[in-house]
């Protein structure tokens, strides 16, 4: 069968004239939704979906899917079969309109809530993107209904540079093959964005976490260093990385020595970028043997609630074919896993693979947890971007209360998390350090402990700034009777940053306390914000980080502060969680 791309791509362009009526409760669709097992509808074999063929009486069900653009053509050639072959549901025949649209984009727009979608199923590349979008309040609610494909993340490379390594017989872990691949600048190195691109995501995930099982002690930095190099060579998506690989076997080609040799990329991305390559460009793929995390393509119900009885049977009705025969032989055609995930030998050899590459064990490793996904976004932030932080950190008396579980104070609970914070920073980004409670200097409620520069730069004892503020995180104490001078110390802070504002580095403020201002001398909160929202400069941003820690936090009060500098605020109630906030937060204000 051939391949097809004929996605219709003016289906989906603008938002829902206006909302569906709620024609059938959710427990009823809920049921239907958990019906659906292992690719195959349990619903079908049940009588609860009519059998595929039969006539047209009807008017046909309208369906509008929006997938990630490397499925979205196995996707449409599966609803040209649909329409093709009169393929019912409920005596009714299905109008199965395919979009392809960056995954990416699709979660952002999800999660802002802004505007109603124009879709009722979403098939992005990875549940990274259905978490993503996912949430409460005004964001679109999506509930996953199974997966339709897989497919494993590798790294290919040009014949050559993959002979270099010892290509098929050589078997690498995830930390191994990227230390060989860039060892001295042997090969260059490509991927798509992190920030944009499930593959790359969950491949720097990945190498990070195989890095720290090797035990090195400088893991950490070395997953950094990765992630500095990759960034000098990443593309927007990974169709554009796909462009950036060499066209012959020597990775030069004819003096363009900027191409990749070597790439981070998905098994069915290699499949189809061999399929159209010429012999000498086409990819060979390393299957590291601490496996390799799974592209998912989670079948995505959008704003369920929203959807008629007729829709969410259809869209159950197309997701069953997709996992029966039919289906499945037309995703494998496009270069897709299906079922239990499992190769064929026909889609590896296409795809570049050969044995004794263990590209029959990629399928069993564990995906990334949540945690892991959030530092490895912050440290792809900070690491690209290099970040010129102030960390202003509360030293009121009310941080030596002990932390339940902890056995020792908040303020020592929240040094050694800012301690680890720390780590994840390169010699290239510049940090500084305030502390505060009220009449801490003078009639001033802040003292700057150490000044805001490059953590690679020496002092004038021969350390690094790096040492120098682990050392100060280190001798950071409450002030017995100090309370929280909070607006004033802000603002200081804030100002601060501004004038010293570093171009082309993320330039942030970030706030750590354990309550609310409690200076009866200092400014509102009303004048603090008015006077922040005063000072915001777009072409000069600067967000405020401001994290509220232990039982007394006010998120609120933090929130409102922070949000009106493009920043933010949260809530910790285990000091021990600081960094990891931190992390995600500058993420997100990178991002932003």
């Amino acid at each position: 069968m051939g391949r097809h791309n004929t996605s219709d791509r003016h289906a989906t362009d603008g938002p829902r004239q206006a909302p569906r009526a709620r024609r059938r409760t959710v427990a009823i669709a809920t049921v239907l939704v958990l019906a659906v097992a292992g690719g195959t509808a349990v619903v079908a074999q049940n009588g609860l979906l009519p059998s595929f063929g039969g006539s047209c009486d009807d008017d046909a069900v309208r369906l509008d899917v929006v997938a990630s653009p490397d499925v979205a053509p196995a996707l449409t050639e599966t609803a040209e079969y649909v329409k093709d072959n009169d393929v019912t549901s409920d005596g009714r025949c299905l109008d199965i309109r395919v979009t392809d649209r960056e995954s990416y984009k699709v979660a952002d727009s999800l999660h802002s809530g802004k505007v109603a979608p124009d879709f009722q199923v979403w098939v992005p590349d990875s549940s990274l993107w259905t978490e993503r979008g996912s949430g409460s309040g005004e964001q679109v609610p999506l509930t996953a209904a199974g997966n339709v494909a897989a497919s494993p993340v590798t790294m290919g490379m040009v014949p050559k540079a993959a002979k270099s390594l010892g290509w098929p017989e050589k078997k690498y872990s995830w930390a191994e093959l990227t230390a060989a691949a860039t060892a001295g600048d042997k090969l260059r190195l490509g991927a798509a964005d992190p920030a944009r691109s499930a593959t790359g995501l969950l491949a720097l995930t990945k190498i990070g976490a195989s890095a720290k099982k090797s035990g090195g002690a400088d893991s950490d930095t070395q997953v950094a260093a990765t992630a500095k190099q990759l960034s000098q060579r990443t593309s927007d998506s990974d169709t554009q990385a796909l462009e950036t690989v060499a066209r012959d076997n020597s990775g030069t080609e004819q003096g363009n020595p900027r191409r990749n040799q070597a790439l981070v990329v998905s098994e069915q991305a290699a499949f189809a970028h061999n399929d159209s390559a010429e012999r000498a460009g086409s990819l060979q793929l390393f299957y590291p043997e601490d496996g390799s995390p799974q592209l998912d393509y989670p079948f995505t119900l959008v704003d369920e609630s929203q959807l008629s009885t007729d829709e969410s049977r259809a869209a159950l009705r197309f997701m069953a074919l997709l996992g029966e025969e039919r289906g499945a032989k037309i995703l494998r055609s496009h270069g897709f896993r299906t079922g239990t995930g499992e190769a064929t030998g026909a889609l590896v050899t296409s795809a570049g693979g050969s044995a004794p590459q263990p590209y029959r064990t990629a399928a069993t490793s564990e995906p990334p947890s949540a945690k892991q996904i959030q530092e490895t976004l912050g440290m792809w932030t900070i690491t690209v971007q290099s970040a010129r932080l102030a960390v202003v950190v509360d030293v009121s008396g009310s941080m030596a209360q002990i932390v339940p579980g902890h056995d020792q104070s908040r303020l020592d609970v929240t040094k050694s998390s800012l301690i680890q914070a720390l780590s994840q920073f390169t010699p290239e980004d510049e940090i500084g350090l305030w502390e505060f409670a009220t009449l801490l200097d003078g009639e001033r409620d802040y003292r700057k402990l150490a000044p805001t520069q490059r953590l690679g730069d020496r002092t004038k004892d021969g350390t690094t700034h790096r040492e120098r503020l682990t050392a100060e995180f280190g001798r950071l104490q409450p002030v017995p009777d100090g309370a929280t001078g909070l607006y004033d110390t802000t603002l200081a802070a804030y100002k601060e940053a501004q004038s010293s504002y570093a171009s082309g580095k993320f330039n942030a403020v970030v706030v750590l306390t354990d309550g609310a201002n409690e200076d009866p001398g200092s400014i509102s909160r009303i004048t603090l914000v008015a006077e922040l929202e005063k000072r915001v400069d777009p072409k000069r941003p600067v967000p405020l980080i401001a994290i509220a820690v232990g039982p007394d936090g006010d998120k609120q009060e933090v929130q409102e502060v922070a949000e009106v500098t493009g920043g933010s605020g949260h809530l910790v109630s285990d000091p021990a969680q600081i960094h990891q906030v931190i992390l995600k937060a500058i993420m997100a204000a990178g991002q932003g």
